[in-house]
């Protein structure tokens, strides 16, 4: 465990020192100590800020969409595997279906570049038959329906796996006694394997909840200039604009620790919800 550990020790908790940034005026030559201090003036100029709150409704927007179009596509997909009676074609649809988990976001953004760009498949064909064209990826209308079926394409196989772990828990002989009593697919799905996996999905619900604010910043980014900022800013590339291009590193700092301290709230809000639920949570 010692690797692992270090690792979380020096990159995720030491890491957390260098947010005092966020209340100095933070010039890399002087150092994380002898940068002047502001105090809150940077969060005051974030609160007052435009472009800071038009990519927190961006992000908002996109990741409320993602946690209702994108969270129960694995489960369903997971059901249908399980339902599946031939071990040979649950493995080929499961690893079909988890596949693009791996490819990086430059080539799912190319890839669907190709299909429904200026010039890509979809308007090669419609062109071809003499129909008007659609620029998909340039409409900034169509981004957030867009970027959400990218996610889903890419890690909607992946989330699978732990719901198949959940459901393989299941015993089967409480099918079994269901269907005995009469009940149907629905009625044995409703009161038989929703119970069962209750947990597993009150647990990556809550832990979604707390990245709810991380929708995908290489994903963002590579797809900001089609649409312009209007439409793809999310908090961590205003973050990154503002902090590594711009060099306004104290207020970059500011708007991530305010991006922390949401997700952090929302995780510790959630977590007592499933207790009053009487569900474990993430923690007692």
């Amino acid at each position: 465990m010692l690797p692992g550990l270090a690792y979380f020790l020096l990159f995720h908790y030491g890491a957390l020192v260098g947010n005092v940034i966020a209340a100095k005026e933070y010039v890399p030559f002087d150092g994380l100590w002898g940068s002047p201090w502001v105090g809150v003036d940077n969060f005051r100029r974030m609160f007052e800020d435009g472009a800071f709150w038009d990519a927190v409704l961006n992000t908002v927007w996109i990741a409320v969409l993602q946690l209702v179009f994108y969270f129960p596509v694995p489960l369903g997909l997971a059901l249908l595997l399980h339902s599946l009676t031939w071990s040979s074609v649950r493995r080929l649809v499961q690893s079909v279906a988890y596949l693009p988990h791996f490819i990086s976001w430059v080539i799912v953004v190319a890839l669907f570049q190709q299909l429904l760009g200026d010039t890509g498949l979809l308007n090669s064909s419609l062109d071809g038959m003499g129909l008007s064209t659609v620029d998909v990826i340039g409409n900034p209308d169509a981004f957030r329906p867009l970027v959400v079926a990218q996610v889903v394409w890419k890690d909607a196989g992946w989330g699978t796996i732990i719901f198949l772990a959940a459901l393989a828990q299941v015993d089967e002989q409480q099918y079994e006694a269901a269907a005995i009593d009469g009940a149907g697919p629905w009625r044995r799905f409703w009161h038989v394997t929703l119970p069962a996996i209750r947990p597993v999905i009150v647990l990556l619900l809550i832990m979604r909840l707390g990245d709810i604010l991380s929708v995908g910043f290489e994903q963002m980014l590579l797809q900001r200039d089609a649409v312009g900022p209007e439409a793809a800013e999310i908090i961590d590339t205003f973050v990154y604009y503002q902090g590594i291009v711009g060099g306004d590193y104290g207020f970059a700092a500011a708007a991530g620790l305010f991006k922390g301290v949401v997700g952090a709230l929302l995780v510790y809000a959630a977590n007592k919800v499933a207790h009053r639920l009487g569900e474990q949570g993430v923690y007692k």
